[in-house]
């Protein structure tokens, strides 16, 4: 069984997550981490929490992390997810207490108690991911992975045409912390990074005989997601917008579902007009070798995701 922290936004499609990653037999969550950026930390630790009592699971420690960027204000997502950052499902305030600790150390020191067994899935900006690595660099060999939403890559139409920061061809969790990326990215910890190019791609939708299933179940996590959908497409959105971070937590649980390529991959950080993008250096010749050599989403097996996430989901 795969250990793994979840590094999170929650956001809706991080709910959906969550979900995922509580309810696969084939991981081991020892941690919800959450962090700023769908919504301030504060609403998304909530929200964390909320969903773990949807669950009913109280043993699993969630943690409440940084606050905004490492060395910016955090932008305002153009993208809502609700006025409860749950695409309007309006669960219950939690009773389930925080963790002591506050994510960054939390993370330090699970991967410290499990060295080189622990995957961190990180599906917001990495704000706490490196913030961590930067504290306490002597994880950083102990860390077996990171698998991470992240980046757009150009690889098909969807990497910019649904490009989700504030510039026209950024990723929104690099676009609020690309500083934070670029940490992660030139660590040498081994990543896989699943950028716009497969996660926002236009076939991750439900059928009717999916939504059928989800209104007959009576499943507190299928009313979820069904309202989900539900609040998305009353707002001309896709069903995809409510499940493009459950694609990192797929990809924990079942590798073969996401074919990945290595390629050098850069971080802008500069303000402008290509704040947060993430380029690729595919060229033949003089290429950029300072770039870290990193992995990257290039293909998927959608109609198997959508199966593990809707099975995980009713049973």
């Amino acid at each position: 069984m795969k250990k793994i922290i979840l590094d999170c936004d929650p956001g809706m499609d991080d709910s959906m997550a969550i979900i995922m990653a509580a309810k696969s037999p084939a991981v081991d969550l020892l941690a919800v981490t959450a962090v700023n950026g769908n919504y301030p930390v504060d609403v998304t630790s909530t929200n964390a929490r909320k969903i773990m009592e949807l669950l009913d699971i109280t043993d699993i420690p969630v943690a409440r992390g940084m606050e905004k960027p490492i060395v910016r204000e955090s932008p305002k997502d153009p993208f809502t997810h609700g006025v409860d950052g749950q695409a309007e499902n309006f669960l219950p305030d939690p009773k389930l207490p925080l963790s002591e600790k506050h994510a960054v150390d939390l993370i330090i020191d699970l991967v410290k108690e499990n060295p080189g067994e622990i995957t961190l899935v990180a599906t917001g900006p990495m704000s706490n991911v490196a913030m961590a690595i930067t504290k306490a660099p002597e994880i950083k060999p102990m860390i077996k992975e990171i698998v991470a939403i992240s980046g757009a890559f150009g690889l098909n139409k969807y990497a910019f045409l649904n490009a989700t920061g504030d510039t026209p061809q950024s990723e929104w969790n690099v676009y609020v912390d690309p500083e934070a990326a670029k940490i992660v990215y030139e660590s040498g910890i081994p990543l896989v990074a699943l950028g716009l190019d497969v996660a926002t791609y236009f076939d991750v939708n439900f059928t009717d005989d999916d939504i059928k299933l989800l209104d007959e179940s009576d499943k507190k996590e299928a009313k979820f997601l069904r309202q989900a959908i539900r609040y998305n497409g009353n707002r001309g959105f896709d069903a995809y917008c409510t499940v493009i971070d459950c694609m990192a937590v797929a990809y924990a649980i079942d590798p073969t579902l996401v074919e990945t390529m290595k390629v050098r991959v850069g971080v802008e950080t500069k303000d402008g007009l290509t704040l947060g993008m993430t380029v690729v250096d595919r060229r033949h010749h003089f290429v950029w070798e300072q770039l870290p050599l990193i992995e990257i989403g290039c293909n998927a097996d959608y109609g198997r995701f959508l199966k593990l996430l809707l099975g995980l989901v009713l049973e």
